[in-house]
């Protein structure tokens, strides 16, 4: 009997108790370990059997040439290696554009700061990597505040049209004329924040637009397919940047100024949206791994080998990331919108212990709900320009006070900190 408690114990449960945060990171990264092993399973299978072909193909092309031209294989392999090394440079068979002229040099360092790099163009004296090293430097970290403020923006915008189609879909269900009416078209408002899935819907469609249209300039311009041109677009816009194909690298094109200012904008548009994309998935991302940790947390609780009284102290130590619809009951006179779809409540991650509403959310949990935008947009408005006032107050012995009660999107920089209390699953006031 003792031997199978063991066993229990053993199995049903963690083996230390770990704080909620380093719980989630440990799961994100558990999560894309698997991601990254499956990833490299589907590719060894569609790739490997293409790449032996191309190897056995090779190997048969540099027989018959030897054999033909009467020439030794290791002085050809000689040959190949040089041509090798005048390829870094920049040097190809076919006549390219070249790759140090001034315009040359503003897409290379375009590609840089962009954190594309394709990889065509690398500088190949000591004195230029040097430079690359420190320019870099401060042209990604200005580039990335640019995208932070881009998203920023976006994000506003979306925030502001949808309010607006929220308030006439109102007017026209028949709220807001005189009176109570047009009081309770104003309390359905009051807080309204745009869910998650919507923008991140748009910004999808954005993207594709964008993707779709360039891909017809690419296809026509570069004569590659129409799929080669969609590949490349996300490789670029995902800055990911393989440079397998590069856009507006021949000598010359038929209206080419037209097609290279074309292409910068494409480049920048579709660069901006995916990265604007990215993070609103990584919200969902999140969401799912608050979800996933309370699902746990909910089966420690009733585990046997936990105690009833720290069963108790982990569930109440873990609310903050339940899932919880919008409160049941208002003050007087107040109607709050609510979508049951998505709403939801998800506290801060760092929250030291239970607040006094604790007891009216414990009977308000829904174990198979998401957060919504709500909770996310709410809580990581702090851009990199409040970060800086932070760090001025911290170093001069002044903490910085929490005004907003957090929910687990909370305390972040960058994008998380820019989204904050701007959608429906990152607001505080829920």
């Amino acid at each position: 009997m003792v031997r199978k408690q063991q066993s229990a114990r053993s199995t049903c449960c963690f083996p230390v108790d770990m704080n909620e945060d380093n719980a989630r990171f440990g799961l994100l990264a558990a999560l894309i370990l698997v991601y990254l092993l499956c990833g490299a399973a589907v590719f060894s299978a569609l790739e490997r059997p293409s790449e032996l072909r191309a190897h056995r193909r090779w190997e048969q092309q540099l027989e018959d040439f030897t054999q033909q031209h009467q020439i030794g294989l290791e002085a050809l392999r000689v040959l190949l290696r040089q041509y090798e090394e005048a390829n870094v440079a920049g040097i190809r068979v076919d006549t390219l554009r070249p790759r140090w002229d001034f315009s040359g040099a503003f897409y290379f360092v375009g590609t840089v700061v962009s954190t594309i790099g394709f990889g065509m163009t690398t500088p190949a004296t000591i004195a230029g990597k040097i430079f690359l090293i420190f320019y870099g430097l401060i042209g990604c970290a200005a580039t990335i505040l640019f995208f932070n403020l881009f998203l920023e923006r976006i994000i506003t915008m979306l925030a502001y049209i949808m309010r607006w189609c929220h308030e006439m879909q109102l007017r026209r269900s028949g709220v807001g004329g005189v009176g109570e009416d047009r009081r309770s078209q104003d309390d359905s408002l009051e807080g309204w924040k745009p869910s998650v899935y919507y923008v991140m819907l748009i910004l999808g469609v954005a993207a594709l637009l964008i993707a779709c249209s360039a891909s017809a300039l690419y296809a026509t311009m570069e004569d590659w397919g129409y799929f080669d041109s969609l590949y490349f677009c996300f490789v670029a816009f995902s800055t990911i940047g393989f440079g397998d194909l590069v856009s507006s690298q021949r000598e010359s094109y038929q209206a080419q100024e037209a097609y290279r200012l074309g292409n910068c904008l494409f480049i920048l548009m579709g660069v901006c949206c995916i990265y604007s994309l990215f993070n609103v998935i990584s919200i969902v991302i999140k969401q799912t791994l608050n979800w996933i940790l309370a699902k746990l947390d909910c089966q420690r609780a009733h585990c046997p080998c936990q105690g009833p009284a720290r069963g108790r102290r982990r569930a109440r130590a873990h609310k903050r990331n339940a899932v919880q619809p919008a409160p049941a009951q208002e003050a007087p006179g107040k109607h709050r919108y609510t979508n049951a779809s998505v709403e939801t409540v998800c506290d801060s991650e760092t929250d030291g212990g239970m607040g006094p509403e604790a007891g009216h959310l414990a009977g308000r949990r829904l174990s198979g709900e998401m957060i919504s935008v709500n909770d996310f947009m709410a809580s990581n408005k702090v851009s990199l320009a409040i970060l800086q006032k932070q760090l001025s107050e911290t170093a001069h012995g002044n903490p910085r006070q929490s005004h907003v009660r957090q929910n687990g999107f909370s305390g972040g920089v960058g994008a998380f900190a820019i989204m904050n209390n701007r959608l429906q699953e990152t607001s505080v006031d829920r």
